[in-house]
């Protein structure tokens, strides 16, 4: 949840924070939410309310991505949701939810570091976006960290064959993203969301999250395939032990750090910059304009 203090030339931050609910827990083969995945995220919520009420909130948007579009049973948390803030959420699709994931990317950026390909690695899925000043290319495929986690890890830590599975899987979404959008023409890659900014923390030699650190980082290819070859040989116990992994990320971590890897490659990006503006800061910019 991001609040904010925001009209068409300025903003400002007044309250950031993240609940990891993995609401997309079984989704992937089951097409249903979990009831226990709808119990954590409504309890989510549930603090939500407390501060948006407490800030005194004008306007709320809240958008829904990748898992709610495939769940067949959506409606279970869509009521759940406007029973507690009064408002229905947005079911947005793959391309919106690219479109506001470039737009809260790319507002610190200069015209000369454009074009731009932001990659928002999601639970469910992946967007990769390219534009300018606005979005020229989007596609979202379905090869987020929990998605590929549930579909190809079996094991902990995960066979070899699991991992080519894995790799074969995602391979052939950057092919079908890459038929849409010039993937290998930017000037600056841009990753967002948790996967990308926790490789950051890990190449950066963090100790602790700190996101202060983290944002507009510069990763180097060669990082982030060793942060994806480093997970892949660790374990439940190994990963509980590192300070800047959030210990409701630390299963699909590994997945999504080869996702990212993968992304590179196809790329040749030489780094990409991670970045803490994302999905929410572009939902934001959104109301101040309307």
């Amino acid at each position: 949840m991001l609040i904010a203090d925001i009209n068409e030339k300025s903003f400002r931050e007044i309250y950031r924070t993240m609940e990891i609910v993995r609401l997309g827990q079984g989704v992937d083969q089951n097409k249903a939410f979990h009831s226990d995945a709808i119990a954590r995220t409504l309890a989510a919520v549930d603090l939500f309310a407390q501060e948006i009420s407490k800030r005194g909130v004008e306007r709320i948007r809240f958008c829904a991505t990748s898992a709610t579009r495939d769940a067949t049973n959506r409606n279970i948390f869509i009521d759940g949701v406007k029973e507690r803030l009064g408002i229905e959420p947005e079911v947005i699709s793959g391309d919106e939810e690219a479109k506001l994931s470039f737009i809260g990317a790319t507002k610190e950026f200069s015209a000369d570091q454009s074009p731009f390909l932001v990659v928002d690695i999601g639970g469910g899925s992946t967007e990769f976006v390219f534009g300018h000043s606005t979005v020229d290319f989007a596609k979202s495929v379905n090869i987020g960290c929990v998605r590929m986690t549930e579909r190809n890890f079996h094991s902990d830590p995960p066979t070899q064959d699991e991992i080519e599975n894995a790799r074969r899987d995602i391979q052939e979404a950057i092919s079908v993203a890459a038929a849409s959008v010039p993937i290998t023409k930017a000037k600056t890659l841009v990753a967002v969301a948790g996967t990308a900014t926790t490789v950051a923390a890990s190449s950066l030699g963090l100790e602790k999250y700190d996101s202060h650190l983290i944002h507009l980082a510069r990763v180097s290819a060669e990082q982030a395939h060793s942060v994806a070859l480093l997970f892949q040989k660790m374990d439940a116990a190994e990963r509980s032990q590192v300070g800047f992994l959030h210990p409701g990320r630390a299963d699909v971590f590994t997945a999504g750090s080869l996702v990212l890897s993968e992304i590179m490659r196809a790329t040749g990006a030489t780094e990409f910059v991670a970045s803490e503006a994302d999905i929410l800061d572009g939902i934001a910019w959104s109301i101040a304009k309307k």
